[in-house]
């Protein structure tokens, strides 16, 4: 399948390869079918969630453990059925997901928004924002 975006142009998409968010997300309620688009080099820090059904709706997204978060996030039942949560699943099964923002003129500066993370089942490719977390931030010395 071919999509034609605004900012990537025309782009080929592997059908298998979607990721789907079955309850859309919060004010983009209607935009479910998201390819996820990285920079062609080893480990990309930022990437797109580029929505399908809506060329128009793109979100640049990092995962969270790139900044140091490591989240240990309650599903509730609910969210656990929509991404298909066996329950005890390994860590390299979900990946956890930040959107950023930066704003014109803020050049080099980057805001992830830290309590809505992104739950990605990556063997089921199903998906579910955990909107109001509450994320603590510990400092160390090593």
């Amino acid at each position: 399948m071919q999509i034609i975006t605004p900012r990537f142009g025309a782009i080929e998409i592997d059908e298998d390869t979607l990721i789907t968010f079955p309850q859309g997300l919060p004010g983009f309620e209607g935009c479910k079918r998201f390819k996820l688009l990285h920079e062609d080099v080893p480990e990309p820090k930022v990437m797109w969630l580029q929505c399908l059904d809506d060329a128009e709706v793109v979100f640049s997204v990092m995962d969270a453990s790139l900044l140091g978060f490591h989240y240990q996030l309650t599903l509730t039942d609910e969210e656990r059925t929509l991404i298909q949560h066996a329950g005890k699943s390994a860590p390299a099964d979900e990946l956890v997901l930040l959107l950023t923002l930066s704003r014109d003129g803020e050049v080099g500066e980057i805001k992830a928004n830290t309590q809505s993370p992104i739950v990605l089942n990556v063997a089921s490719r199903l998906a579910v924002q955990k909107s109001g977390v509450r994320a603590e931030i510990v400092f160390t010395n090593e």
